[in-house]
């Protein structure tokens, strides 16, 4: 200890850092922020785990398209502890969004948004708009035929913007198609771009949370008034506050230790997702998902109506962000407790609620093409020769099977056609097929007459269960 002592002096006085970590250390917080104040502390562990881990695998990973799977490859399957890095990224960038969701939730279920801590809300709301900008980043640079394609639909919504959309696309893709220079173009915005953006907007968090203080827990009958806060709060730490050290840091070091041991854990026993194929524009089968912390999203767009996607595309995110920002602008004011604020929990409650329905939904997938649907059984047809097996060839090898279910065998995407025949005329079954329709492909110019001919007769006679 005299040794470390020694050092530290010789250091601390030709470098002056004492002069910033002592106050850090010693500055009063109130005595009753307890462990629901340490999910801040813990996103700030993650994103240490991200940059750590992510510095690792720059030192592999090839930024171009000839290149960049192979380099993939290498480190989940011969670099040694490349799957385990990978797997640590990969739950690092999931604890980040948790906590950050987390964090948020407490300040604004304890209303810490009001006065005069609005721009700690704000740049709140900023480093979680990065963060889902470093995984929407992130997924591209695994470069397979998910991540390619569920780019393409990113850029296929931003397409949609009025005015703009074609200079998005643009912006998104790095010109009019998805290929090198996107690559690059997502690498540096991951790699450094955006993380210097959340280092800065973390700097000026703390700073703000060192001017402004940490929020006291809430009472009922103690609401904020700008005009005196500042002093009761003063009052109040000068009465019964602690040092932050060791009195509150030693929560926040546990958790976080806790936090980067759990990513260590998940990394080395699940690790990352595993590659899909190499990107390939000519595969039609592809089923782009987004990383789990986007499914609810990917869920509310597969199901809109068809005719409301534009505008759900274009409004909801302005929406959300315009939500998240309002707070400190409607509320700055007033009481913080929960027993007055009874909306606040209730408001939370929904949303979860409705993230949650739409996350299983999103999961299941019952929308999408199940192209690993089985044949059709010749139980299911009913026959073994003649024009039955010939149009549940067709119904096969067209692909209906991946989106039309009969007798529990295909996809769900569409209509179950077990019992089609009992349902439609045989006219309506031949418009809805050379026609298509909202989620369906026309077939005019993709059935020889016979095929459809075949194709008919088979779907007529499926009028029982």
């Amino acid at each position: 200890m005299k040794l470390l002592l020694a050092i530290w002096k010789w250091f601390d006085e030709r470098s002056g850092i004492g002069a910033i970590v002592v106050p850090l250390a010693s500055h009063l917080v109130p005595s009753g922020s307890r462990w629901w104040y340490v999910f801040g502390s813990a996103t700030l562990f993650a994103f240490l785990v991200q940059v750590v881990t992510g510095i690792a695998l720059a030192t592999i990973y090839v930024p171009s398209t000839a290149h960049a799977y192979a380099s993939l490859r290498y480190l989940s399957e011969v670099a040694p502890l490349g799957a385990w890095v990978r797997g640590m990224h990969y739950f690092g960038a999931s604890a980040m969004i948790v906590f950050v969701g987390a964090h948020m939730t407490r300040v604004f279920l304890m209303a810490s948004y009001k006065y005069p801590r609005e721009v700690n809300w704000l740049s709140g709301v900023g480093l979680l708009a990065l963060t889902l900008g470093m995984g929407f980043t992130g997924q591209l640079l695994r470069w397979d035929q998910n991540a390619v394609w569920s780019t393409v639909v990113g850029a296929s919504q931003a397409a949609r913007m009025p005015l703009l959309g074609p200079w998005l696309v643009r912006v998104v893709l790095s010109g009019a198609t998805i290929g090198d220079a996107t690559l690059s173009h997502f690498f540096v915005l991951h790699v450094f771009v955006l993380p210097l953006l959340i280092a800065g907007l973390v700097g000026l968090h703390l700073h703000l949370v060192l001017r402004n203080g940490i929020s006291e827990p809430p009472s009922a009958g103690r609401p904020v008034d700008p005009a005196s806060y500042r002093a009761s709060y003063d009052a109040m730490l000068a009465r019964e506050g602690v040092p932050f050290w060791p009195h509150a840091a030693w929560r926040d070091v546990t958790f976080g230790v806790l936090v980067v041991a759990g990513i260590a854990v998940l990394g080395l026993l699940i690790g990352a997702p595993a590659l899909d194929r190499p990107p390939d524009p000519s595969l039609a089968q592809a089923t782009p998902r987004p990383d789990w912390y986007l499914l609810w999203y990917f869920a509310v767009l597969a199901l809109l109506p068809h005719a409301a996607e534009d505008y759900v595309m274009v409004l909801a995110p302005l929406l959300v962000g315009l939500l998240l920002l309002s707070p400190p602008f409607l509320s700055n004011r007033g009481e913080r407790s929960m027993r007055r604020r009874p909306w606040a929990p209730l408001l939370v409650l929904f949303a979860l609620t409705c993230i949650g329905v739409l996350w299983r939904a999103g999961a299941r997938e019952r929308w999408m093409p199940d192209f690993a649907a089985l044949p059709l059984t010749t139980e299911s047809v009913g026959e073994r020769s003649g024009q039955l097996p010939a149009g549940a060839a067709v119904f096969n090898t067209k692909g209906c099977l991946y989106c039309h279910a009969v007798s529990g065998r295909g996809g769900t995407r569409g209509p179950d056609l077990t019992d089609v025949g009992r349902r439609l005329s045989r006219d309506q079954i031949v418009v809805r097929i050379l026609n298509g329709g909202p989620n369906m492909p026309a077939y005019a110019n993709n059935l020889a007459p016979q095929q459809l001919d075949t194709l008919v007769v088979f779907l007529e006679s499926r009028s029982r269960p």
